[in-house]
């Protein structure tokens, strides 16, 4: 079934079959949302994912939520994957993870530097006798001998570090966090970038190798704009973008509205919808530095013209003529038309909680069409079948169950 442009086709709770990594099997073995949401990519693409989780499961499956049944940030974490559960402290449960290694393309986890190494499931030992494998790990502070390197990592903890939350406040204001685990996305999709190339390189030379992705190093990479020190530069200098003129969240007569109006052709229409041409060619306006140097004197200008309006009465004044946005609660994209033209929308089925709405895959392919992916999964839904796959009797997934191995 290829995507369709109808937002609320129900899922498949078959296996994926198409797209541009289909018939690659991928053993996610991380918990929480960056090492997921990068395997649930590959998912999107079509590669069969199979979560591996503890017989506690995921502890991201325990989170708070007010989504009756399951953890909705879970459920939109792990669309399109199979669960199946595995003891790694029982050595039975460790046999039967080698055994699904040896038919898998890609292995990701996300235990601290170390860990995999001391349950025998390092890259060495695994690639030792399986040399196309590409496998993974995603750390807080990276994988060198570091201070932080056994450290946890942690979204938030690494926003306050690396500068996020101070450059969100207003000079010499309390930080402030971003909400939305950003940084966790963001090192998803490096996850999932260094995945696929790790994949390219390995058509090309037949070998598998390791890649490592951080917490630290997507934060840092996320703001490579701003990390820039230049010789001779005081180490405090402004590194923010904010200073390039009208380039804000405003009040207006109903909601708040954000506007970028940094060029001059920007600035010259909002000046005109505002009631305030006399400003538009203005020597005192008529750069960027020169605005920001007044930002408080046009602050009052604009906020005052827009009380003539609301906020979506302005978005529709101004469209195409001066970048904006009324600011929404995600709750609308559910409807929005533009949203539904992309097909970003699918309804799914799910065993515990009904069917729900989510998102459906960011890309679009022409060659290699998409399907819907599988809803997120149960913990262990999908056990027997997987293990059956890997070639184990009914007897013998039963004697595992007994050992408490697998479940």
């Amino acid at each position: 079934m290829t995507l369709s442009r109808e937002p609320h086709a129900p899922a498949d709770l078959q296996a994926s079959e198409g797209g541009p990594l289909a018939g690659l099997r991928v053993l996610d073995l991380s918990a929480y949302v960056a090492g997921p949401f990068g395997c649930t990519l590959l998912a999107d693409l079509g590669a069969d994912v199979v979560k591996i989780e503890p017989p506690t499961g995921d502890n991201l499956r325990n989170y708070p939520s007010t989504l009756a049944g399951a953890c909705r940030f879970f459920v939109g974490v792990n669309r399109g994957k199979r669960s199946l559960v595995i003891d790694l402290k029982n050595p039975e449960g460790l046999d039967t993870l080698r055994s699904l290694v040896a038919r898998a393309d890609v292995l990701v986890h996300n235990f601290r530097p170390g860990v995999a190494e001391r349950l025998g499931i390092g890259y060495e030992e695994l690639s030792a006798g399986h040399p196309r494998l590409i496998y993974a790990g995603l750390s807080g502070y990276g994988e060198s001998s570091g201070p932080l390197q056994a450290r946890a990592g942690f979204d938030q903890v690494l926003q306050n570090m690396t500068g996020f939350c101070v450059a969100q406040a207003e000079p010499g204001a309390t930080p402030e966090v971003v909400y939305g685990s950003v940084i966790d996305y963001y090192a998803a999709s490096m996850l999932a970038l260094g995945l696929t190339s790790a994949l390219y390189a390995r058509e090309r030379t037949g070998r598998g190798q390791r890649i490592a992705v951080s917490l630290l190093g997507a934060a840092l990479c996320a703001q490579s704009g701003r990390f820039v020190w230049a010789e001779g530069e005081a180490a405090d200098v402004d590194r923010g973008t904010r200073s390039t003129g009208v380039n804000a969240i405003f009040p207006t007569r109903e909601g708040h509205l954000y506007i970028s109006a940094t060029t001059p052709h920007f600035w010259r229409a909002l000046c005109r919808h505002i009631g305030r041409a006399d400003m538009a060619d203005d020597p005192a306006y008529d750069t960027p530095q020169k605005r920001v140097a007044r930002q408080d004197e046009i602050t009052r200008c604009i906020v005052a013209g827009l009380a003539a309006h609301t906020a979506e009465e302005w978005e529709a004044r101004l469209a195409g003529e001066v970048p904006c946005s009324v600011s929404r609660p995600i709750e609308e994209m559910f409807e929005h038309p533009q949203v539904q033209a992309e097909g970003h929308l699918a309804t799914y089925r799910h065993p515990e909680i009904g069917s729900y709405r989510s998102f459906r895959t960011p890309i679009q392919f022409q060659g290699t069409p998409l399907v819907q992916p599988r809803p997120a999964p149960t913990l262990g839904q999908h056990g027997e079948e997987v293990l059956r796959e890997a070639g184990l009797t009914p007897a013998r997934i039963a004697a595992l169950r007994d050992a408490g191995a697998v479940g």
